[in-house]
C-alpha cells in the first residue's frame, strides 16, 4: 500500500528536521490519508484519500 491520495497523488515530501543547535537530520512529511467512500462513475467506492480531497468532496456534495 502506498502513501499516495487516489484522488490527486498527493506523496511524501522530503526534508531536513532542524534541532535548536541547528543539526539537520532527514525527515519525511506524510500525507494525512483516510478510507473514504466516493461515487465514481455512479458507484460507490473506497478509495484512500487526503484529508484536503476528503473536505473538498465534501463540499462539492453539498
Amino acid at each position: 500500500m502506498s502513501g499516495r491520495c487516489e484522488l490527486c497523488g498527493k506523496t511524501a515530501t522530503f526534508g531536513n528536521a532542524v534541532s535548536h543547535a541547528k543539526r539537520h537530520t532527514r525527515r519525511v512529511w506524510r500525507p494525512n490519508l483516510r478510507y473514504a467512500v466516493i461515487q465514481q462513475g455512479g458507484a460507490p467506492r473506497q478509495v484512500r484519500i487526503c484529508t484536503r480531497c476528503l473536505r473538498t468532496q465534501r463540499k462539492a456534495a453539498a
